[in-house]
């Protein structure tokens, strides 16, 4: 459907426009499982789970500034002008990101941030240094796709950005199940198939973006605004991008206080396995937030039809979620399909009921950023990140420093506790930018 039309919006119209994005996500979250399967498969898996879970959450904190390349040229791809400048913007900040990957991989930098910093053991920060290095070059491709991504949301072609994805699940799992029949150790299966799904995928976002780039290039140069300075990018950007850089802290950091308690290797191994596992069912809200921004309309018109929306999206994962966690289909599952021993599956159980929370508060999430990011009240979505993660690292230094239980429970805790005080004070701001006038 065109977007920024005060037509009315049908329940089934945000639904259509959801469903390719959604898929999206869901195939992103499906990469998580099938690499960490993979790599259990392998030799050392306890070992090698734990240096790639910590090498990802590590490049995803450098990687981090890029995220929101994509609400940004949602929100502000507004004529050929506004495109010519956000491009120029977004390789500024892959160059950032680019150089921040490679200054890490120098061993004496990465030697202070492994065991000064995270307190990795030995055996884990031999194996994630490898792995680290082959992921340089995914920052930049992430965010060089969601910039083009961007740009196909905002014309309604959001099925062209599931077909991307397809692109980069296929490419990512030959080259992991090729590299892992070749004898590479998991943690490079992981990182290298990684890197070359991003890529791949990154280069089929351009071309497909195609006719959307050829409509701006045709538009009128008389009838076009000025271009926004790169003061006006930076004033809507950083408060968005602090929010991805501040949230990105929490897997180092939650790692930081995992290595520092009971049963420190085998948290770290489960943790990215039982992420990944809840990220299936958020990943249904995470897409939530760029078709609220496509789709509220400039007088925020359509926000009754995305609420119900999203109410369905909130119950169903959530219901899913309960049902596989606190049944014997969870154990199945960690050790059926993601390859985990009987006692590695065992111990991600708890954690995992712990998590049941975080689908439905995804979507509230989504929505409520939506709301206020179309409102150019991007700084509030940074101090709902602050919040968050301040009350999850009082959350683990409390529980680390008194009872002191295994890792992974205090972790899961943590993020739950953290994201609910979040979603109350998000509640407070969008409930302050409804009662003005759009």
């Amino acid at each position: 459907m065109p977007l920024h039309t005060d037509a009315p919006l049908r329940t089934r119209d945000v639904i259509n426009f959801w469903i390719p994005l959604s898929a999206t996500w869901l195939m992103m979250a499906v990469e998580g499982p099938i690499l960490t399967s993979l790599i259990a498969r392998l030799p050392d898996p306890t070992y090698n789970l734990a240096a790639y879970g910590v090498a990802i959450s590590l490049a995803m904190l450098i990687e981090s500034p890029v995220i929101m390349l994509l609400s940004m040229s949602v929100a502000l791809a507004t004529d050929r002008h506004a495109v010519e400048r956000l491009r120029a913007f977004t390789w500024r900040i892959n160059a950032l990101v680019t150089a921040g990957m490679l200054i890490v991989s120098i061993p004496a930098v990465y030697n202070v941030v492994a065991y000064g910093i995270l307190n990795m053991p030995p055996e884990v920060a031999e194996r994630m240094y490898a792995a680290f290095v082959c992921l340089i070059p995914w920052p930049a491709a992430i965010g060089y796709r969601r910039f083009y991504q961007g740009l196909l949301i905002r014309a309604g072609q959001t099925r062209l950005v599931a077909y991307g994805t397809v692109v980069r699940i296929i490419s990512m799992a030959g080259s992991a199940f090729a590299l892992a029949a070749a004898g590479a150790p998991g943690t490079l299966v992981g990182a290298i198939s990684l890197s070359v799904g991003v890529t791949l995928e990154a280069v089929a976002t351009r071309a497909m973006s195609f006719d959307v780039l050829r409509r701006y290039r045709e538009q009128d140069e008389h009838e076009l605004a000025p271009p926004p300075t790169y003061r006006d990018v930076m004033r809507f950007y950083v408060p968005l991008a602090m929010t991805s850089v501040i949230g990105f802290v929490v897997t180092p950091m939650l790692a930081f206080f995992m290595g520092r308690s009971p049963m420190s290797v085998e948290s770290l191994a489960v943790l990215p396995v039982v992420d990944s596992f809840v990220f299936l069912f958020r990943s249904f809200g995470f897409s939530y937030q760029e078709v609220g921004i496509a789709l509220l309309g400039e007088r925020r018109q359509h926000l009754q039809p995305l609420q119900r929306v999203g109410a369905g999206i909130a119950i169903a994962t959530t219901v899913v979620l309960v049902i596989v966690a606190f049944t014997p289909a969870a154990a199945w599952l960690y050790q059926g399909m993601y390859g985990l021993s009987a006692q590695l599956a065992a111990f991600a159980i708890v954690p995992t009921m712990i998590l049941v929370p975080l689908p439905a508060l995804a979507v509230l999430y989504s929505l409520q950023r939506a709301v206020l990011i179309s409102a150019r009240r991007s700084v509030a979505v940074t101090w709902s990140t602050i919040v968050e993660v301040g009350l999850i690292a009082a959350v683990m230094a409390v529980l680390v420093g008194t009872i002191n239980p295994v890792g992974v429970i205090s972790a899961a805790v943590a993020m739950v506790v953290g994201r609910i005080v979040a979603n109350a004070y998000l509640a407070r701001q969008t409930r302050q930018v409804l009662r003005q006038p759009a």
